[in-house]
C-alpha cells in the first residue's frame, strides 16, 4: 500500500510568546493529501499556537516560531503572509468562529472569495457553499449577529471554502455549540473531504467527536505532541480511553489513584 503524500509537514517547531514564553516544545505532525488530523488535548495544550504557526498568524499575537520547519509540498513557509498562503489554498477558521457581526451571511461568506477574480466561479462556489449549508442559504440575509452559534460556525467554514482551499485548518469547531449541531458539523466537514478532497487539520476538545471523524490523531500536552497514530488506534487506546474518552476504570478513584495516574500521564517518561 502507498503512504499518502503529506501536503503539510511540521517538523521539531517551537514557538516563543513576547520573546521569553516558550509554548510548543519541538513539535512535528504530518497532514496526507486527502485526510482529516485532529489535534487532540486539554485547554493550554498549544493546539490553536500550532495551528497558528502554521498559517502564520503568531505575529499578531507577539508570538515567532524560533526552530524548525513547516513545508508545504515541500515548499518552506514559515516566512509567507497569510494572504501568500490562501493564495496558496491554506486557510484557518479561528476559534470563536469571527464572523462580520455587522454584515449578512451572504456578504460574510463573499469575504472569503476575496483573493479571487473570477465573478462565475465566485457565484459557483457560493452555490457550492449554499449546497453543503443549505441552512446558511435560508438565512443568507439575516444579519450574522442574529444568527445562531451553529449557523455562525458554519458561516466561517463556508467564508473558508469561499477561497477554494486544498487544505483548511479548523479551530474548535464544536466550541459553545449544541451536541447535535456539532455532529451535523463534523457531518459535513467529512462530506466536504471525501467529495471536494479538502485536507483538514482540527484542533479539537472534544476527543471523542474528533477521534470518529478523523483519519489520524495527535495528542498535546504542554506544548508537546505524546502521542500520535490511526484515530482507530486512539480510540481503542487504554490510556486515551481514560484520560481522555471517560471510559476507563469504572470505580472512582482515589487522590492517591489520582496522583499515580498523573505521574502515569507524563506520557514522555
Amino acid at each position: 500500500m502507498t503512504t499518502p503524500t503529506p501536503v503539510l509537514t511540521v517538523n521539531g517547531i517551537e514557538v516563543i510568546y513576547n520573546h521569553v514564553i516558550l509554548v510548543l516544545k519541538g513539535v512535528s505532525l504530518q497532514l496526507a493529501e486527502g485526510q482529516i488530523a485532529a489535534i487532540l488535548g486539554g485547554n493550554g495544550a498549544g493546539k490553536t499556537t500550532t495551528l497558528r504557526a502554521i498559517s502564520n498568524l503568531l505575529k499578531g499575537e507577539r508570538g515567532e516560531v524560533t526552530k524548525g520547519s513547516i513545508e508545504l509540498r515541500g515548499e518552506r513557509i514559515e516566512n509567507l503572509t497569510p494572504a501568500d498562503l490562501v493564495k496558496r489554498g491554506v486557510v484557518q477558521v479561528m476559534e470563536g468562529r469571527h464572523c462580520f457581526a455587522h454584515l449578512t451571511i451572504e456578504e460574510n461568506l463573499l469575504t472569503g472569495a476575496y483573493t479571487r477574480k473570477d465573478k462565475g466561479e465566485i457565484a459557483a462556489n457560493l452555490e457550492k457553499v449554499y449546497t453543503y449549508f443549505p441552512r446558511l442559504k435560508t438565512r443568507r440575509t439575516s444579519q450574522a449577529a442574529y444568527t445562531s452559534g451553529g449557523e455562525q460556525q458554519m458561516c466561517a467554514i463556508g467564508r473558508a471554502l469561499m477561497a477554494n482551499p486544498s487544505v483548511v485548518l479548523l479551530d474548535e469547531p464544536s466550541m459553545g455549540l449544541a451536541p447535535q449541531i456539532v455532529e451535523e458539523v463534523f457531518e459535513i466537514v467529512k462530506d466536504l473531504n471525501q467529495k471536494e478532497k479538502v485536507s483538514f487539520l482540527i484542533a479539537e476538545q472534544n476527543t471523542n467527536m474528533a477521534l470518529r471523524y478523523a483519519n489520524y490523531g495527535y495528542i498535546m500536552e504542554s506544548g508537546r505532541i505524546v502521542m500520535d497514530g490511526a484515530a482507530e488506534d486512539l480510540r481503542n487506546n487504554e490510556d486515551v480511553k481514560e484520560f481522555y474518552l471517560g471510559m476507563g476504570g469504572g470505580e472512582r478513584k482515589s487522590f492517591r489513584d489520582v496522583k499515580s495516574y498523573k505521574r502515569r500521564k507524563r506520557w514522555l517518561a
